[in-house]
């Protein structure tokens, strides 16, 4: 599980449904979520979770996408496997770690240094702490 810390911006509710946005050094996420605890509120520091296998890749891409959060990260490292791979990613000096098919990293023809769009649609975020 990726792990990042954030700071709450903004939060949007509406009946059951919140719409949370943080800031990231300097970059903007989204999470979507049906409950949030009493210590949830803007100015809160928490830690984020994501799941690798959630974490999508785009390069040399052009044109609107639906993902929430799309920032633009560096590749330090692949690691391909027989069915997947594992990508590394730099934003701001913050490592991620994307799962994906073997056959989408060859396909993309991904390699160490490559620029890269980091996508995660907002219902893949969730708040894994309070700070």
């Amino acid at each position: 599980m990726n792990q990042i810390k954030a700071l709450i911006t903004q939060i949007d509710t509406v009946d059951n449904l919140n719409i949370v946005k943080f800031d990231f050094h300097g970059h903007s996420l989204t999470m979507m979520s049906l409950a949030l605890n009493d210590e949830i509120s803007v100015g809160t520091e928490v830690i984020l979770g994501i799941k690798p296998t959630h974490i999508a890749i785009g390069k040399d891409c052009s044109g609107l996408l639906s993902y929430a959060n799309q920032t633009k990260a560096t590749i330090i490292s692949c690691e391909n496997g027989k069915l997947l791979s594992s990508i590394k990613l730099s934003i701001n000096d913050i490592v991620l770690e994307s799962i994906i098919t073997l056959e989408s990293a060859l396909k993309m023809d991904l390699k160490v240094n490559d620029d890269v769009t980091m996508m995660l649609k907002a219902s893949e975020l969730s708040i894994l702490k309070v700070l």
